[in-house]
């Protein structure tokens, strides 16, 4: 299975870093976030790698072709319009970037101790989607059902609800996999627009589903606070 890395991102919350070089390559314990999270993943199975790239992207493409694996990367360039997350996607399709019948996505700036192997062989051919969710205190949860499929999202701070509330509430770990059967259905999206809302837009139709490792450990390094 391929990999695709969010990389575009501005990296606000990790100014001023970020001032002179992309998220992807601030360096958390002495390491850049790209290859803690693309060596994570060669070292789980996965076999190819798909970057975005939009602020200081050339400093990212430079940094991968550097790496030994050059190879197994391929770069779904974003220079012109950053697009969000669901955007990135569609984008990367758009180019003819080969995904395969289902891959995952992995934010640059999540780390974590989950065993993706399982999430893989959890990923059924009938789902549309797999979300890495945990019980962690966030402004945002997704609500799931009794047998964790997705129904609707939530902003405990301000009160705004998207879809429907349900039995379980957990938050989002930037970490999914995702059936190419949603290149037809983003089709008609606009250029930019979140993973979320299309998530939210199908969840009724498509089969949609929260996972949850157990003794996970879940950190977002997207963020200064977090780095030291």
């Amino acid at each position: 299975m391929k990999a695709f890395i969010f990389a575009a991102g501005l990296g606000t919350r990790l100014k001023p870093l970020t001032d002179t070089r992309p998220k992807a390559l601030v360096e958390y314990r002495g390491k850049a976030m790209l290859d803690i999270v693309a060596d994570r993943l060669k070292a789980q199975g996965f076999t190819g790698f798909v970057v975005n790239i939009h602020h200081f992207g050339e400093q990212i493409v430079r940094h991968i072709d550097g790496r030994a694996d050059h190879e197994l990367f391929e770069i779904s360039d974003e220079r012109d319009l950053l697009r969000d997350t669901g955007g990135a996607i569609r984008h990367a399709f758009r180019r003819g970037i080969l995904l395969g019948d289902s891959f995952m996505v992995h934010n640059v700036d999540i780390m974590s101790n989950v065993d993706l192997r399982k999430m893989v062989e959890a990923f059924k051919p009938d789902m549309l989607a797999l979300l890495l969710v945990s019980e962690r205190e966030t402004t945002r949860y997704l609500w799931f059902d009794d047998i964790m499929r997705l129904t609707g999202w939530e902003n405990v701070k301000t009160g705004e609800v998207k879809g429907r509330r349900s039995s379980v509430k957990l938050a989002f770990a930037g970490v999914h996999i995702l059936s190419s059967r949603v290149r037809e259905l983003m089709e008609p999206w606009d250029e930019k627009f979140s993973i979320i809302d299309f998530y939210l837009s199908v969840c009724a139709d498509e089969k949609i589903y929260g996972y949850v490792s157990e003794g996970a450990e879940i950190l977002d390094i997207g963020k200064l606070e977090q780095l030291k």
